[in-house]
């Protein structure tokens, strides 16, 4: 199964999606993040080893307009584990 089945409980989700918006609310421990696909609210725990790195890639492909993928535990999951520039599909190898 690939990384994007969300059939397979022991594989985290990965979507293209297109950044509509991001913002580190005051106080929290995480940078909240909407895209243009979803209705829902995706976070970034600002404890991510890659947080800055991150955030900054974020906020670059929302300038430019560019989706990147994006991988979440599960379906039901709202807490961004990486992204990643390039389409959804898992690299080659």
């Amino acid at each position: 199964m690939s990384d994007s089945d969300p059939t397979d409980p022991g594989r985290r989700l990965v979507r293209e999606l297109t950044v509509a918006h991001v913002r580190e609310p005051k106080g929290e421990d995480f940078a909240e993040v909407a895209f243009l696909e979803s209705a829902r609210f995706y976070r970034l725990a600002r404890s991510h080893p890659a947080y800055e790195e991150t955030l900054d890639r974020l906020r670059a492909a929302q300038a430019a307009g560019r989706p990147l993928a994006v991988a979440v535990a599960s379906l039901d999951s709202d807490a961004i584990e990486e992204v990643r520039e390039g389409g959804a599909e898992p690299p080659a190898g």
